[in-house]
């Protein structure tokens, strides 16, 4: 098992200064953002141009991780694979098909992304439209040796009411997500706010993890007991509760000791990665850098055992 860092939250950094940065503070492996190089969402980063990649760009990112003792965990491009319109759709796809195209260039078996929801849909319509539009795609990574791995995030920004949109947030939908021949890239914090015990999830469904993303999560019961679980409706603000946010590992409600733990139980081998969304410790590249050392200090005794 290896700790590592999702590269998204440092989104004007080159990937140069992050791998440097990175190797220099103790990781050792890289998920590397590759959203289009366009104005977007907060931790949106294009640290790969996978719109125009090719060998010469794999031997450079090849080089830089190289240089500084790093691996590649995996490409990360979380989207609305499910949106409502129809040319947003199918603009994601064809970005997360050159994702798949610039891994296996760069010899990394994983593209991390989302199912997503059409929010106009209901969830037993949006299955049935993931069951038409998802299988292609999971057929392209096949074919280039590679997998995806979805993460288990609601994004209820995504929704107008706050609620779930994306389809594999609940436990109950990852088997149906492996009938997809979709992986698991699984990420505790989200369980932890759903009210789900992590432990009880990964326990049930470590056959499917392939890639894990450490990220914490602090809630506040008083503030839940005034807005209930799906958060303030009244004076609403767009990924914000009022009752829990996400923190870096080890400030929050998980118990990471237990955690890892039950991964090394059950045989896995691959990257932990950090995925940075702590207010706290954000604001500017100094301060994520600083977090990103707390992160480390918690999971590094674990994770290397």
């Amino acid at each position: 098992m290896r700790l590592g860092l999702l590269t998204a939250c440092l989104p004007g950094e080159s990937l140069e200064d992050i791998a440097r940065w990175a190797g220099g503070h103790g990781y050792a492996a890289l998920e590397v953002a590759a959203w289009p190089d366009r104005p977007g969402r907060d931790w949106e980063a294009s640290h790969l141009n996978v719109e125009a990649f090719g060998q010469a760009d794999a031997d450079r990112v090849a080089a830089i991780l190289d240089r500084n003792g790093l691996t590649l965990s995996a490409v990360a491009y979380y989207e609305n694979n499910l949106h409502e319109d129809r040319e947003v759709r199918e603009a994601t796809h064809a970005h997360l098909r050159r994702c798949i195209d610039a891994a296996h260039l760069l010899g990394v078996r994983l593209v991390g992304t989302f199912v997503g929801r059409d929010v106009t849909l209901t969830v037993a319509e949006n299955l049935r439209l993931a069951e038409q539009v998802l299988p292609p795609l999971v057929e392209y990574a096949a074919a280039r040796d590679v997998r995806l791995v979805i993460e288990n995030c609601p994004m209820e920004g995504w929704h107008p009411d706050g609620y779930p949109a994306n389809l594999a947030y609940s436990p109950e939908l990852w088997g149906w997500m492996a009938d997809l021949g979709l992986w698991l890239n699984y990420d505790p914090s989200h369980l932890v706010w759903l009210g789900i015990d992590p432990l009880a999830a990964l326990e049930a469904h470590a056959d499917r993890i392939l890639h894990v993303q450490a990220k914490d999560v602090e809630v506040h019961a008083a503030a839940r007991n005034r807005y209930g679980v799906f958060g303030q409706v009244l004076d609403k603000q767009p990924w914000k509760s009022g009752w829990w946010r996400y923190r870096i590992p080890g400030l929050g409600e998980i118990d990471w000791r237990r955690l890892i733990d039950a991964l090394h139980q059950h045989g896995y081998e691959g990257v932990v990665s950090v995925e940075h969304e702590d207010p706290v410790w954000s604001g500017d590249p100094s301060r994520v850098r600083q977090g990103l050392t707390i992160a480390h200090r918690a999971l590094a005794p674990h994770v290397h055992v």
